[in-house]
């Protein structure tokens, strides 16, 4: 037999000049959610913007000269391209403001810090909620034009493809980017040299490179550590998102979070606000402060002037959740470190200390360097302030400081483009200006209904040609038949959608409870196999490669999907992206979340759903639980919190069924002579004019403005100012109230009085030992409300009491005189904190004592 090697050259077409600005479109993710740009180059080959997974920077590199040529002289393309520049032209012109809050100049900026984003597919560096969000939060920032830097790593390879066998059993495989094919490029300084960065780990020096993605206004600067320079294990470290072991985690964590810092700081950037978005990026808060530490700064003085105009956002609702590392390993990688800080080892550990356990948690680190925390809804805020309440001991969990935003989606990328025609044509093109209007949006109501309608069932069908592509690829790999497939797509119909179709789709984790409708399999025959109204019930997720029962769970849907009475009326398709998202959310009638409450944080695939004018049916959990009003969808209460799991999950799939079967499936076969539900439509209609204003990323993002980075930006700079001196200030005094809170107490020195008279005046004095703090270190207060009912201690009347003298045993007198201003039986409490000026939140020391 012959030998022969294989040569390769690869020819890259010249793109004509008169189209010369494809590459600049190419390079910008603006791209990810303006359709038309994305349309210029499927229309240039649409076979070829399919196989290159809509990247239009590979694109770019495999097409045909001839078909650029011929794009080039056509005068309609011309058209449809000189409009697209327009627009980003028009988008790209539009200044940074500074101007949201007078906190804001000139030289300030928001750096936001996040393990993964989610742009667009063609960007693979992301798994899932997360990542979307991430993406979507910048697109925002970009959208109104604020100053705004990201931070992430560059993967080569980004979450998993994910296939399913005949059996259900998933499929991993990953697949290597190449960094040319990707919308980034090299960071350069000024001389046009690549910007590298050293990052040190146990006994080397790792080198990092920066590379930048361009999002609208926006800059992402993604580190990349497989460099020849490297050694193999290190050129590992940012190969694969969420891969490896515990070693793994942590160097990536070390890379984002210190290589981060030391990357912005190396092309000029000074942020004035920091986010972490999740605490996977905490270490970039110790890096800064040992910046500080070494500009002079004590420790205690550096961690304020850190933590100060910190923001850190968690996601997770269960302790497990939280990224932590044991004692020993973080021995490994910080001992050193923890010399840089002029600290103790004691006290390093501390930062990231949780009592009853020995690692380190990275949640704690964030909170310990962070002033301003938040949940990511206001279930999610509760939840987070009580997995986090140890932080503040003394303080009870629905008073500390965590507080929440919920989140928003980017409503350009997901809203579908025939409701933007729609919303042109009978809303004005000013619906772009008005994203958080409610009273504006109430205007879809004007919509005629049969138009309403046909968007839908267009979008519906659109998405079953999708569907019905990708079950015939899965048919086929899994040497299905001719027969079967048409099984399997008996209800897909595109020509005639007229079916009711449920969609579930999203990562299979057991707290989601995928299979919770399978609890009942008598019942749900009866609601699926209706013949007179049939219903196509939609799966799609990935389970994590080391989630068994989150797999095992995909098991089980396959299972029922092929029970001979359920096959084509359950359907799971694969390799759930953000492409075939964008198809389920705006195409299925019903959009189902059944999560077990309170674990989800947020859940924004429903908010995908319902500003697309898809109905939700979910428990109340996340983000539903706000966006519920009992005319906008469907809620199922969830059980209370004592019952066990399986008559919770029995209870549960019972509202369901019975939603399904008395509610949803009779309004949506409830149809008039123009062959649609008029009811239906209502509720779809207010669905959207309820959702879209409240649960978009422009307010979500003007909301972090407002609450946190205006404010977070203002103190940082009271902060530093002086050389620090409030930093250093506010350190002393907390340290002088740490040290003397231990011997603080309070007694009550007047008789309580059991009944008054209205108008009648209630006179308090209590004597408090300060044990060395002053009466301005402390206040002393009387909470009071109406004892009809529980309440939040933080919904309570609050009043302080006046200092009143030193008594002769050298205890602090404090008074109170006051008339209650309601009548009935009042319940209240009197107790004492510490407090200065300086502190961002009141109780942030997590110190009180109760009378």
């Amino acid at each position: 037999m012959t030998t022969r090697t294989a040569f390769t050259v690869t020819v890259n077409p010249k793109i004509p000049a008169r189209l010369s600005r494809l590459e600049e479109l190419a390079s910008n993710l603006w791209y990810s959610w303006d359709r038309g740009t994305r349309n210029l180059f499927s229309r240039i080959d649409p076979r070829l913007w399919g196989a290159v997974g809509h990247n239009p920077k590979a694109f770019l590199k495999r097409v045909d000269e001839s078909l650029l040529q011929k794009a080039a002289e056509d005068q309609t393309f011309l058209a449809s391209y000189n409009s697209v520049l327009s627009a980003y032209d028009s988008y790209h012109s539009e200044p940074l403001r500074y101007t949201h809050f007078e906190e804001f100049g000139p030289r300030d900026q928001v750096a936001y810090f996040c393990f993964e984003f989610g742009f667009h597919e063609s960007l693979p560096v992301y798994s899932g909620g997360l990542g979307i969000l991430a993406g979507d939060h910048c697109k925002a920032a970009s959208d109104l034009c604020l100053p705004f830097v990201a931070v992430g790593l560059l993967y080569r390879q980004g979450y998993f493809f994910q296939t399913i066998d005949s059996l259900g059993n998933q499929q991993v495989s990953y697949t290597d980017s190449e960094f040319e094919d990707l919308p980034v490029e090299p960071a350069l300084n000024d001389d046009g040299s690549e910007i590298h960065v050293q990052v040190s780990l146990p006994g080397r020096k790792v080198m990092v490179k920066v590379w930048r993605a361009t999002i609208g206004h926006v800059s992402l600067y993604l580190l990349d550590t497989d460099l020849p320079e490297n050694p193999l294990k290190d050129r590992m470290i940012t190969h694969q998102l969420y891969g490896g072991d515990r070693t793994m985690r942590i160097e990536q964590e070390i890379i984002l979070g210190i290589g981060g810092v030391t990357a912005l700081g190396e092309m000029g950037i000074q942020p004035t606000v920091w986010h972490s978005n999740e605490g996977h990026a905490a270490f970039m808060m110790l890096e800064r402060a040992r910046k500080l530490v070494q500009q002079g700064l004590d420790f205690a003085s550096a961690a304020e002037a850190v933590a100060v105009n910190t923001v850190f956002t968690t996601h997770t609702a269960v302790p497990a959740g939280h990224d932590s590392f044991s004692k020993a390993m973080m021995h490994d990688y910080f001992a050193s470190f923890c010399q840089d800080l002029k600290i103790s080892w004691e006290e390093f550990m501390a930062l990231g200390h949780i009592p009853g356990s020995d690692d380190f948690n990275m949640t704690a680190l964030a909170i310990h360097l962070s002033r301003t925390h938040n949940g990511v809804s206001k279930i999610h805020g509760d939840v987070s302030a009580r997995i986090c309440r140890d932080l503040w001991p003394q303080i009870e969990p629905e008073e500390n400081p965590m507080t929440y935003i919920t989140n928003g989606v980017h409503v350009p990328t997901f809203l579908a483009q025939e409701w933007s025609d729609l919303f042109d044509r009978y809303l004005g093109y000013e619906w772009r200006n008005k994203m958080c209007d409610k009273d504006f949006w109430l205007r879809i109501d004007t919509i005629p209904d049969h138009l309403f309608w046909s968007i839908r069932q267009t979008l519906k069908s659109q998405m079953f040609y999708g569907i019905r592509a990708r079950l015939a690829e899965q048919n086929a790999r899994n040497r299905g038949s001719e027969a079967h497939l048409d099984r399997l797509l008996k209800l897909v119909d595109p020509i005639n959608p007229n079916v009711l179709v449920l969609g579930f789709a999203r990562r299979f984790a057991t707290y989601k409870r995928a299979t919770l409708l399978f609890e009942n399999l008598d019942w749900l025959r009866k609601i699926l196999l209706d013949t007179e109204h049939p219903v196509l019930l939609i799966f799609a997720g990935k389970a994590h490669p080391a989630d068994i029962p989150g797999q095992d769970l995909i098991r089980k849907v396959s299972y029922v999907s092929r029970m001979p009475e359920f096959e084509g009326r359950i359907l799971l398709v694969e390799n759930y992206d953000m492409r075939l998202a964008r198809r389920l959310v705006a195409g299925v009638d019903v959009w189902l979340n059944n999560p077990i409450y309170p674990l989800e944080a947020s859940g924004t695939s429903g908010m995908k759903a319902g500003i697309n004018g898809t109905l939700n049916l979910s428990v109340l959990d996340g983000w539903w639980e706000e966006g519920y009003d009992g005319k906008n969808g469907w809620a199922v209460k969830p059980a209370s919190d004592d019952t066990e799991a399986v008559l919770r999950d029995k209870d549960e799939s019972q509202s369901f069924y019975e939603i399904l079967q008395d509610q949803v499936i009779p309004m949506f076969y409830r149809r008039g002579k123009f062959g649609y539900s008029s009811e239906w439509v209502k509720m779809a209609k207010y669905s959207m004019a309820s959702l879209l204003p409240r649960y978009n990323a422009a307010r979500m993002v003007s909301e972090y403005v407002k609450k946190f980075y205006g404010p977070a930006n203002k103190q940082g700079m009271h902060y530093a100012k002086d050389a620090f001196a409030n930093a250093k200030l506010i350190a002393a005094w907390k340290a002088k109230v740490k040290s003397a809170w231990k011997g603080v107490s309070l007694r009550r020195l007047d008789t309580p009085g059991k009944r008054i008279d209205f108008g009648e005046t209630m006179d308090f004095k209590v004597a408090a030992k300060l044990n060395g703090l002053q009466p301005e270190d402390v206040i002393v207060e009387l909470l009071l409300c109406r004892q009809y009912k529980k309440m939040r201690l933080n919904s309570f009347k609050h009043v302080h009491f006046k200092f009143a003298g030193i008594d002769s045993n050298g205890e602090h007198l404090f008074e109170l005189n006051y008339v209650p201003d309601l009548c009935g039986k009042q319940e209240y409490y009197l107790r004492i904190y510490p407090y200065h000026p300086l502190l961002i939140h009141p109780l942030e020391m997590g110190r009180m004592v109760w009378l």
